[in-house]
Formats: C-alpha cells, structure tokens, sequence
C-alpha cells in the first residue's frame, strides 16, 4: 500500500476573520459550514469533498478565482447574489468588460462569468454551465 495517496485530499484558504467567513459563505451563500475541535471551517460540498477554510493574520487575499460555483442560469445567479448584499462587479471594464452586474459575456470563446470576492478579499466566481 503506498503511503502517499490522493483519497483523502481536499483543498483550503485563508481568511483574516474566520467568524465573517462563517457568516459570509453559510448564511449569505448558504454553503454547508461546520466548524472543526481547531476552530477551522469546513465547507461541505453537495457532491462530496470539503474545503478548509482557516484565518491568518497576516492573510493576503487570493488574487486568482478561489472557488468557482457553475450555474444553469448565471442572469438569476448574479441577480439573487445582488439581493443578498454580494457585489458582483468587481473589476473594471478596461480589465474585464461586463454588464452594469459584472457578467463577463464568454460569446463563444469561454463561459459567461461574474467575479465576487469574499471579505476576506479572496476572489470567487459563477459560471454558467
């Protein structure tokens, strides 16, 4: 049996204040959040799979997508993040061109895309699938 194995693997970031973490990605995303006997967060995903999530003090938010969550329907997506208080423009049209809501139209050449960031600042997406 090898000692290495990839079976159990899951992936994790930092946040600079994990009781907003808590309440951003369970109540605001409706993820399922547990909290581990270390105070980390456990992202449950509904396929199977968990992220860690853990603070950092001296945490630098992600610069490149973290998490991205594929939608059937990416117009009703941004709509219903705008509704919970996510702000889905997060880059300016000279970098990324989108609608007023921050959709990046993919047009044939990739999925159409809106760009959001957590509050620790590290950056999430929905796509369409």
């Amino acid at each position: 049996m090898a000692a290495f194995t990839a079976e159990d693997a899951f992936s994790g970031f930092s946040v600079d204040d994990i009781d907003a973490a808590k309440q951003f990605y369970g109540e605001t995303l409706g993820l399922d959040v547990r909290t581990d006997a270390m105070g980390f967060l456990d992202l449950r995903l509904p396929h199977g799979g968990s992220i860690l999530v853990y603070a950092k003090p001296n945490h630098e938010p992600a610069s490149f997508t973290i998490l991205n969550f594929p939608v059937a329907d990416i117009d009703a997506a941004v709509d219903e993040l705008i509704a919970r208080g996510v702000q889905t423009k997060i880059y300016s049209d000279a970098e990324f061109p989108s609608d007023d809501r921050g959709i990046v139209r993919g047009d044939g050449q990739g999925p159409d895309i809106a760009w959001f960031r957590d509050p620790a600042g590290n950056v999430l997406a929905v796509l369409q699938a």
